[in-house]
């Protein structure tokens, strides 16, 4: 598991998809940079898949600049 920097934080791949879900997580993923640019500021956007719930899996993204996140969900 590799930990990344996100809005001058090092935050682990459960920490991130914490931050994206706003609550706790079961499980995560590792980190991975998605190929995308932030559309609120252009920073480089990671990506993380977690596990909110024993029913769900969700791939969430995460500006490393800036408070922007989304999620996979329809």
């Amino acid at each position: 598991m590799s930990n990344r920097v996100v809005e001058g934080r090092m935050v682990t791949p459960k920490k991130l998809a914490e931050l994206i879900e706003d609550g706790s997580v079961m499980e995560a993923e590792a980190i991975d940079d998605a190929d995308r640019d932030c559309p609120d500021c252009g920073g480089d956007v990671l990506q993380v898949g977690y596990m909110p719930s024993v029913t769900e899996f969700v791939t969430g993204y995460k500006c490393q600049d800036c408070g922007w996140s989304d999620t996979d969900r329809d």
